[in-house]
């Protein structure tokens, strides 16, 4: 019972922080990836983008389809849009209204398909980002 219940707080404490680190705190501030991080460190340099509308391939989002258009103006990726996304369900619905402007969001600020994978739209996250970076390999330099 004393497992049970340790396991638990730590489990609500997780959710905590991951709820806390998306929604709480400085609202001007969105996380970036590791991914974006890593190529800071590393010195790698930014990947360049022709400027364009590139449309990115159909990806499987287990309750449906996502597919996205990246638009790039001045060598960077300026919109993210949905062509696609589940939308037949209820639940795909909700999942995706609240998922898809943070996935938009922070594609923009690390100007990459390395999006940090959104809590409770694991899949939804994953085509997202093969979907965007299916687009952004056709714009690239």
């Amino acid at each position: 019972m004393k497992k049970i219940v340790i396991s638990s707080l730590v489990v609500l404490a997780f959710v905590a922080y991951v709820l806390r680190s998306r929604f709480g705190g400085d609202q001007t501030a969105t996380p970036t990836s590791n991914a974006a991080a890593t190529n800071v460190v590393l010195g790698t340099p930014p990947v360049t983008y022709k400027d364009g509308t590139y449309t990115g391939s159909v990806a499987d989002a287990f309750y449906g389809n996502i597919q996205v258009k990246a638009i790039i103006t001045g060598a960077k990726i300026t919109d993210v849009q949905f062509l696609q996304y589940p939308s037949d369900r209820s639940n795909s619905v909700r999942i995706n209204t609240v998922a898809m402007p943070l996935l938009r969001q922070e594609a923009l600020q690390v100007q990459t398909a390395n999006v940090q994978t959104i809590t409770g739209a694991t899949a939804s996250s994953g085509a997202f980002v093969q979907s965007l970076q299916s687009a952004l390999s056709q714009a690239q330099v």
